[in-house]
């Protein structure tokens, strides 16, 4: 796998789901048992936060997996999720 960090004006065939500066809520990934990777989201589940930066992972096969960074709103501390873990926050 490669990590490429997110720059603009470079096309990719799959778009972000999530845009620098988009409010998000923080989810758990679905209701299976909880991993590792959950368990570490644990405390932030629910909270809102805005996402600050955006990476991509292209895959042998093809796939684009994102992960975001989030600064969740308690604390500032910013904590880097998969796609999966986040929903656009409406008001």
């Amino acid at each position: 796998m490669i990590m490429i960090r997110e720059t603009l004006g470079e096309s990719r065939s799959v778009a972000p789901k999530y845009e620098i500066g988009q409010r998000v809520i923080i989810t758990p990934a679905d209701n299976r048992r909880l991993s590792h990777r959950d368990s570490d989201i644990e405390p932030y589940v629910g909270q809102s936060g805005k996402v600050t930066d955006y990476y991509w992972i292209n895959s042998s096969s093809g796939e684009v997996f994102y992960l975001y960074t989030i600064q969740v709103r308690a604390g500032h501390k910013e904590i880097v999720l998969h796609e999966d873990e986040l929903e656009a926050y409406i008001e």
